[in-house]
């Protein structure tokens, strides 16, 4: 899996050399003010061929591209930059010299005003900064060998120091880091080229396979502040613990049934969790109670089942949720919340929120983002129990962190779906609707967004879109009620609730 901040549109397709030639220009030097002319000299061809093969090559002109890498450097410059940044300084060195321009084309590329990505930025340090610096040992948590980044000499100290940050960042996510190959299942390689645009390389290695895992491909801001180090190496553990998260999956999946333990079981059943459906649900359940029969302490599978359980009452998997919930209760109490695991810790704060377990909810999410600040499902949950709570805008605020630091974890949908529906407590209607349009196309398997996105589209006075968004939620559940929705509703506000009912009466569904 590849992932990184910006990855130039010269190394996404071939490119005729002329365009690619223009397109490095560019790259390099985002603050110029480059005119057509200029760009036709270095790619050595005249302005109006070098126009025809930008928009027959990539679709667009070479002046609408330079805005989009300057865009894209600028939410890596907010994303990394240091504290008591300057909106105007990065649009300078971006190659935006008016500020409304600039804050306004932002906002189209990235839903959100410069200033918004920068509040976000200084609560994420906050929380990073609180985060413990020793962790306690966690069973079954995999090894990583990793020394140093390979770098020029001009940079060795500013590498080293990300390096450290790095470390410290995936111990924190629940990794063992070791500088011996041999003592590690995997081995992550790193380089830091300082020439031009400066770029962080990082590749994960099976260690018995010799198979690429993960690798990321990124800008770095090459500055002497602890926090933007901090922070990009917080997004970095991130992205790199779904892709191991993936590789122990699969690992799992290829052992011998004779052979597996109950965290084997436990990782086998992790996937049906986290899609949210019935069918993974059901194969997930069957795994995990397989895992506690050999070990019932085993912290993750009850976890994950306690979770699962959860769902089954909320999303209207099974037919009685109040059993469900019960079960589910019971398998919750039996997780030590004292563990040093924010994995364990994040998936019993999702199945404590749909038990409606709120205050110890959050005290378990608080612990989790207390250990490893860079946890994005920690900040999602978090983001959840706001929405619960009725604080949309900083419900909105946790979601977005959950998806700067992990955009592809399988649960992102997820945090799309949750500004959605904070943008329903706000009352926003139609941006609420939008945000889980967007989860849905993510993943179209969780019809049961349509409980919110069909209420959604009737208060924004959109009804083709409600009565559409109501079709699909019965041909999911065609044996759905108002009655049933209202007992499988998680714990939202009595006023939320009663606009969803509202929503769903008036597009047709039955009482």
């Amino acid at each position: 899996m590849m992932d990184g901040d910006q990855v130039p549109l010269a190394a996404r397709q071939p490119l005729p050399r002329s365009v690619r030639r223009a397109l490095e220009a560019m790259h390099d030097d985002l603050g110029r003010r480059w005119t057509l002319a200029d760009l036709a000299k270095i790619a050595g061809v005249s302005g109006r061929t070098l126009q025809r093969q930008f928009v027959r090559s990539i679709g667009r002109s070479p002046q609408m591209v330079r805005q989009e890498l300057g865009y894209a450097r600028a939410r890596v410059e907010f994303l990394q930059g240091r504290a008591g940044e300057k909106v105007m300084d990065v649009a300078l060195r971006c190659g935006f010299p008016h500020y409304g321009r600039f804050a306004a084309g932002y906002r189209r590329c990235h839903g959100e005003t410069p200033s918004e990505t920068l509040r976000r930025q200084a609560v994420l340090m906050a929380q990073l900064a609180a985060s413990r610096t020793t962790i306690a040992p966690v069973r079954d948590r995999p090894t990583i060998a990793f020394a140093m980044i390979a770098t020029d000499p001009s940079v060795r100290e500013l590498a080293d120091d990300l390096a450290a940050e790095l470390t410290l960042a995936l111990t924190r996510a629940g990794f063992a880091v070791t500088t011996q190959p041999r003592a590690a299942r995997y081995r992550m390689n790193a380089s830091l080229h300082a020439d031009g645009a400066s770029r962080l390389l990082l590749q994960l290695i099976d260690q018995d396979s010799g198979g690429l895992i993960w690798a990321h491909r990124g800008e770095v801001m090459l500055r002497w502040e602890a926090d933007s180090h901090e922070r990009l190496a917080a997004r970095v553990a991130a992205s790199l613990l779904q892709s191991l998260r993936r590789a122990e999956i699969d690992r799992a999946l290829r052992k011998p049934d004779e052979d597996l333990t109950a965290q084997d079981l436990a990782l086998r059943a992790m996937p049906g969790v986290l899609s949210l459906d019935a069918d993974g649900n059901r194969s997930a359940l069957e795994l995990l109670h397989q895992a506690i029969a050999r070990d019932p302490r085993h912290a993750l599978a009850t976890a994950l089942a306690a979770w699962a359980y959860g769902q089954r009452a909320v999303y209207h998997f099974g037919t009685a949720p109040g059993q469900d919930r019960q079960l589910g209760r019971a398998l919750a109490q039996r997780v030590p919340t004292e563990l040093a695991d924010a994995t364990v810790l994040c998936v019993l704060g999702n199945a404590l929120t749909l038990l409606d377990e709120l205050a110890e909810a959050e005290q378990v999410v608080g612990r989790a983002l207390a250990l490893d600040g860079g946890a994005a499902w920690a900040w999602s949950r978090s983001g959840w129990l706001d929405v619960y709570r009725g604080d949309a805008a900083s419900a909105i605020e946790r979601f977005r962190i959950a998806l700067d630091l992990a955009p592809q974890d399988p649960l992102a949908f997820n945090a799309l779906i949750g500004i959605g529906c904070a943008h329903f407590a706000a009352g926003t209607y139609a941006e609420a609707a939008r945000w889980q349009q967007r989860g849905l196309r993510e993943h179209p398997s969780s019809l049961w967004v349509h409980r919110t996105m069909c209420p959604s589209h009737v208060l924004a006075g959109e009804r083709p879109e409600a009565l559409r968004s109501l079709q699909a939620l019965r041909a999911g559940y065609p044996d759905l009620t108002l009655a049933e929705v209202q007992r499988g509703m998680p714990p939202l506000p009595d006023a939320y609730s009663a606009r969803v009912f509202e929503g769903l009466s008036d597009a047709g569904l039955p009482a």
